[in-house]
């Protein structure tokens, strides 16, 4: 009899021993098939980059530069867009429909830019690039003084009729900027800035207009091209240049 009451308690226990290893092994087949955490798949779009590196990926002229850090600052030269850092979501519509579009976000110091990398994140951008330091990093690294955009389209212009645009003209460096001259390439075309004198890290607007009736004849119509120049006391940027183009028709 304590043979059977043995045998039995021997193969009661094979069988709770068999039925823990196959509850372990179901275990470990659902946590390895499980998707992954969704906090870990939205990190693993963004990457921390250094000044340098993003200098060299803000040439990319698919990418966007933005800027989120408030109350708002003058931004980085090259900066796409402004949008508050705490309100991403609420702006998706400022921001690219191909998801694949390299995003670089920057504030003054990170913080702000790495609340915001997550928001893109969480939108489905699977290329966010997060400045590490934000322009506090950014200054001790990068000097210019640049006038932007490169050149501005007016598209159709009526011959007989002044095209109005702007650009910015931004002193990123830590010194004071003076402008001493400010002349175009046309007689059509007259340019002005709103302010002559900019500190450290400041900007102002060059507002320019073009009219192509001012001689009187024909050498203004068709596709034509005009360039702004602006001189300063920077030894290193004595000389900016902007480019607008138009094409001019007479009124039918």
């Amino acid at each position: 009899m304590g043979k059977i009451y043995n045998y039995k308690m021997a193969m009661n226990k094979k069988v709770i021993i068999g039925l823990l290893i196959a509850i372990g092994l179901l275990s470990y087949a659902w946590t390895t098939n499980k998707p992954a955490n969704t906090a870990v798949d939205k990190n693993s779009a963004i990457r921390l980059i250094t000044p340098l590196e993003f200098s060299k990926l803000a040439k990319n002229k698919d990418a966007l530069v933005l800027d989120v850090h408030i109350p708002e600052q003058t931004h980085i030269p090259g900066t796409s867009a402004f949008i508050p850092y705490n309100k991403i979501t609420e702006n998706k519509d400022k921001l690219p429909k191909d998801k694949t579009t390299p995003i670089l976000v920057y504030c003054r110091s990170g913080s702000m830019s790495a609340d915001a990398a997550k928001q893109l994140a969480l939108l489905g951008y699977s290329q966010v690039y997060d400045l590490v330091g934000g322009t506090n990093a950014y200054k001790e690294s990068n000097v210019s003084v640049s006038l932007s955009p490169k050149e501005k389209a007016l598209g159709t212009v009526i011959y007989g009729e002044i095209a109005t645009t702007t650009f910015t003209l931004t002193n990123y460096a830590p010194l004071p900027l003076k402008i001493t001259r400010i002349s175009t390439s046309c007689g059509c075309t007259k340019a002005s800035v709103e302010s002559k004198e900019l500190g450290a890290y400041n900007s102002t607007i060059v507002n320019v207009s073009f009219d192509p009736a001012v001689h009187k004849d024909d050498t203004d119509l068709g596709d034509l091209s005009r360039t702004i120049y602006i001189e300063t006391d920077s030894p290193n940027y004595p000389r900016l240049e902007g480019i607008i183009t138009a094409t001019v028709i007479k009124k039918q």
